[in-house]
């Protein structure tokens, strides 16, 4: 299992870079960022990949409703020729309150829609014609971006039929406060039935969740029940950790001191997992130390 860096949703450009290229230097294998209501992940990206050679570079994740497929398939692929073709493209449904409260699109039918959004991105990847004409969206046309090659894609995937479209059609999945157990237990399995069964290769399983090594684990946990605490709500999240058995995100996170940490990092390997997607968080003496731990873990798991 590799282990790279989630960086969230970072406002600053020149500190995202410094981050990333201190995460190449200590040896990640990928550093990623969130699209939710600041900068462009992907135009932040395309800098980074300009600046910063030498690590895998990710979106956890871009929603699909407001950026039609043959616009995504454009930017992420601008993105590859910035960066040596070093992108992994992470795309989801978002949240129906985010959809329909703040955009104002239909969240009527998602999994149609993913399915779709699907059969017109890929292709256009590929710099192939599409001539899609479905019921939540239409999508003719080529996107030709010289010198790249298409990036995997995975979705965020939770429900059954997200993950059967994520190991069938997509390149796998990459999760959000999933815990091990479910991980193990429902994820890994259904993912990797639905690529078996479309004669397609392994799919990665990217398991996004906060870190942090610490001397104190009850505060941790209770800064993340506060930090995360809208993870708790929403839906989809809420599901997976009724499914793990955890009352809220506090539950899920990775947390406690170095030999407890590099504990749970080696039993999320043991889920079949191929990679964790840390989120290192709390005072910055801790998110420090976070960081030289799982750096120390590189290779072991």
């Amino acid at each position: 299992m590799q282990i790279g860096l989630f960086l969230g949703s970072p406002t600053d450009l020149d500190r995202t870079v410094a981050q990333v290229r201190d995460a190449r230097d200590a040896g990640f294998a990928t550093a990623w960022l969130a699209q939710i209501f600041n900068t462009d992940a992907l135009t932040v990206l395309a800098v980074v990949g300009r600046e910063v050679d030498g690590i895998g570079l990710g979106t956890g994740v871009v929603p699909t409703y407001p950026r039609h497929p043959m616009m995504l398939a454009g930017q992420a692929l601008t993105v590859q020729a910035a960066s040596g073709n070093r992108l992994t493209l992470g795309i989801g449904l978002s949240h129906q309150v985010v959809i329909e409260g703040m955009w104002g699109y239909s969240f009527d039918k998602p999994a149609r829609h993913m399915r779709e959004y699907l059969s017109a991105l890929l292709p256009m990847l590929r710099g192939e014609a599409v001539n899609v004409q479905g019921e939540t969206l239409k999508a003719v046309g080529q996107v030709a971006v010289d010198g790249v090659t298409a990036p995997p894609v995975l979705l965020a995937a939770l429900a059954p039929v997200m993950l059967k479209l994520a190991g069938a059609v997509a390149d796998g999945t990459v999760t959000w406060m999933t815990g091990p157990a479910t991980v193990a237990s429902h994820i890994v399995p259904s993912i990797t039935a639905a690529a078996a069964e479309a004669g397609k290769p392994a799919p990665t399983v990217a398991v996004g969740l906060p870190v942090c090594v610490t001397d104190d684990a009850g505060a941790a946990r209770s800064r993340a029940a506060t930090e995360f605490a809208v993870y708790g709500q929403l839906p989809s999240y809420r599901a997976m950790l009724d499914r793990e058995g955890a009352g809220g995100p506090a539950d899920v996170a990775i947390v406690g001191d170095a030999d407890t940490v590099r504990a749970q990092v080696r039993a999320l390997a043991e889920t079949g997992a191929t990679e964790l997607v840390a989120s290192p968080y709390g005072s910055p003496a801790e998110v420090a130390r976070t960081v030289e731990v799982l750096a120390g873990l590189l290779g072991t798991v």
